[in-house]
């Protein structure tokens, strides 16, 4: 019987991990597609110009399809000249190339457009695909735009793949948790805002009472006050949030509604 399923990562006695397996699994879980990768100084780097025929292309790290590319010192490439009345979109691309042997090569290398007096188009990009295991694939990073011999700025075309902490940052997480509610948190960047989802409360005229301990990497910059107010009009609660993490509630005047309560808060980050 013909084995269809391989233990990937498991150890076999003898090398059988390909870069199909391997590609397979990034593709799997950032994308199809082609994307670039954030440097190590936290931007994404970019193509620039260095003169009229020579594309910078800087150091930088792509997901093609599955499969992890880098330029890993910076790279020139040679535009065409352009021509006095005539536009012209050139694409600089990574060429993906799988020999007879499955060898498998990248380069950098140039699309040249077709010459036009009107609006340049873009040329075609030959089809085919690394995952349905063309020999060869043209993968477009940046478009050069020429208008007569002038070569404009470079236009970055493959997607940006923010790092997983940015991800981890978008999705909503559970910084309180206890028997009588929660408090979930969302940030981006130096912004942060939670949401307090809360069972009950103190009715005391000015009582208060403790959510929990925000943890580190959500506390605010400075103390930060949210408020909430009753349906009935006639319950409102100070939110104290402190540097520490200590975050507790103060009712405002008289007797206060005891039942369920629910509010947010948007703080700078510390």
């Amino acid at each position: 019987m013909t084995m269809t399923m391989n233990l990937i990562t498991g150890k076999a006695g003898a090398p059988h991990i390909t870069s199909s397996d391997q590609g397979a699994m990034q593709a799997g879980l950032v994308g199809n597609g082609n994307y670039l990768l954030q440097g190590g100084d936290g931007k994404f780097p970019a193509v620039t110009m260095q003169s009229a025929n020579k594309a910078l292309v800087p150091v930088l790290n792509l997901v093609i399809e599955g499969r992890y590319a880098r330029v890993t010192a910076a790279e020139t490439v040679t535009i065409e000249s352009g021509v006095t009345g005539q536009n012209r979109n050139d694409l600089i691309c990574v060429k993906y190339t799988r020999g007879s042997n499955n060898i498998e090569t990248i380069a950098l290398a140039v699309l040249k457009g077709t010459a036009t007096s009107g609006t340049a188009a873009d040329p075609t990009v030959p089809s085919g695909s690394i995952l349905n295991n063309s020999s060869t694939v043209w993968i477009p990073i940046a478009r050069i735009p020429i208008s007569g011999i002038a070569a404009g700025t470079p236009v970055m075309l493959v997607k940006q793949l923010p790092p997983m902490s940015q991800l981890w940052d978008s999705v909503t997480q559970t910084l309180i948790k206890s028997q009588y509610g929660t408090v979930t948190g969302v940030k981006s960047g130096k912004i942060a805002q939670i949401s307090i989802n809360w069972k009950s409360a103190s009715a005391d005229s000015w009582g208060s009472g403790q959510f929990g301990t925000i943890p580190e990497g959500w506390r605010p910059a400075v103390v930060t006050h949210g408020t909430w107010s009753g349906r009935d009009g006639g319950s409102q609660r100070d939110f104290i949030l402190e540097t520490n993490g200590n975050f507790r509630y103060v009712n405002c005047g008289a007797g206060q509604n005891s039942g369920t309560f629910s509010g947010t808060m948007t703080y700078i980050l510390a």
